[in-house]
């Protein structure tokens, strides 16, 4: 078996990634930056306590702590640069944002934002109704090898006052629009989220809305011109569950949700009245399975030139969030965090994020340094990489050097020692040296 325990078999894209990061942070704090980072990247667990023992420190602990409290930072402004990143290291012809909530228990009332919410889950060993925290999280979906979801921004809903999740997702759009400027976006969202106010919100920002919607909604012909006098009329007949149910039906085999699947679609160009007339295009779709009988649920689109199998292909990249709550909660620390103010625990949560975000870039990414970095266990050479696979070859690694020394504050990059003149190697700081 390869030796990997040396910093150059880090891939190049682990070092520009985070330099792109750090023009986001005044320069003074960049080195406290990269440790918390690093570490975060490396530890399995939420606290800041397993982030500064994962790597080598330079200062006490008080100070990352401090830092983290009272440093003079904004985790919105990385929160951007993240964004900006994605479309530097993954241009793509259309780009997609999933939009949703996710519930983090805790069973402390004196948590920030600690509150009785509605378990929707509905699983069997859970109570309807537990204490936690909200999270509203904004991510953009990446493609490469394969298709994952990035955290960008994360909002905790206050526990008092008259915000609502769609005012957090109102604020998570309009702080990331400025960086999809010339980006074509497309934004996907369950059907919580689909409300006119929010709907209408994310088109004045030039993005197209994809999202379930209820069965039930209000839906109406484009009225035709009559040549008569007065007010024209704003909408034709009405869509009734008869008149759904005598529409033509498709039957295609479709690949979704990571196989290949037999559905049955009706679709039409459509006036919805939640939206006051707007035009979008519908979709009503049932999966056909021998084995499970699946009701019919109701897709909606605001760019009407889609063709039904591309509203199903698209929507179908919204599942993604769900697979990253579960990674970022269960496996990098999101249930750990215990911060007692709630703008120091948007900002852990953010470098929690990002933590969990190169990792799977460098997935999603590859190449043959982040295969030969996956690759420490010989049986596992053949399963599917993984961010959690590229995490465990970064802790072989940088578990024996300085990450702190390897920032240049003159010419801004984060990279490892220069090899000198003799072919030797400088391992400044590091705990072999």
């Amino acid at each position: 078996m390869k030796d990997n325990s040396g910093y150059d078999n880090i891939p190049y894209a682990f070092f520009d990634f985070i330099t792109f990061l750090t023009n986001a942070l005044p320069l003074r704090s960049v080195p406290t930056f990269i440790e918390l980072l690093v570490g975060a990247m490396l530890t399995q667990h939420g606290f800041v306590t397993h982030a500064w023992l994962a790597i080598d420190p330079l200062r006490h602990w008080t100070t990352y702590y401090k830092w983290i409290e009272c440093g003079k930072w904004s985790w919105v402004n990385i929160a951007r640069r993240l964004m900006r990143m994605v479309t530097v290291f993954f241009p793509e012809e259309e780009r997609f944002l999933t939009l949703d909530d996710t519930l983090l228990f805790r069973s402390s009332k004196k948590a920030p934002g600690s509150h009785i919410y509605y378990q929707h889950g509905t699983k069997e060993n859970r109570p309807q109704y537990v204490q936690g925290q909200n999270w509203v999280c904004l991510a953009a979906v990446v493609h490469g090898f394969g298709k994952a979801s990035i955290p960008l921004l994360s909002r905790m809903m206050r526990k008092a006052g008259n915000s609502s999740k769609l005012d957090a997702a109102k604020v998570m759009i309009r702080a990331i629009a400025p960086e999809l400027v010339n980006e074509k976006v497309t934004l996907l969202t369950d059907s919580w989220y689909m409300r006119g106010t929010l709907i209408k919100y994310a088109m004045s920002q030039n993005f197209q809305v994809i999202g379930q919607v209820r069965k039930d909604t209000a839906l109406y012909d484009i009225p035709k011109p009559t040549g008569k006098r007065g007010r024209p009329r704003k909408y034709g007949d009405k869509y009734t569950p008869e008149r759904i149910s005598q529409m033509p039906a498709t039957i295609r085999k479709i690949e979704l949700y990571g196989r290949i699947q037999e559905v049955s679609f009706k679709s039409a160009v459509v006036c919805a009245r939640f939206l006051k007339g707007q035009i979008v295009r519908v979709v009503w779709a049932q999966f056909l399975d021998d084995k499970k009988i699946y009701k019919e649920r109701l897709l909606l689109a605001t760019d009407t030139n889609l063709s039904p199998v591309d509203i199903l292909t698209r929507y179908e990249k919204r599942w993604t969030i769900e697979t990253m709550f579960n990674q970022v909660k269960n496996n990098w620390g999101w249930k750990e965090t215990w911060q007692q103010s709630r703008q120091v625990l948007h900002r852990w949560i953010e470098i929690l994020s990002i933590g969990y975000a190169i990792p799977q870039l460098l997935a999603l990414q590859r190449g043959q340094k982040v295969d030969f970095l996956a690759n420490f266990a010989p049986w596992r050479a053949k399963q599917p990489i993984t961010a959690g696979r590229v995490r465990l070859g970064l802790q072989i690694i940088l578990k024996h050097f300085r990450v702190r020394d390897w920032w240049n504050p003159k010419s801004r990059k984060f990279k490892p020692p220069e090899t000198v003149n003799d072919g030797h190697k400088i391992h400044t700081g590091s705990k072999a040296a």
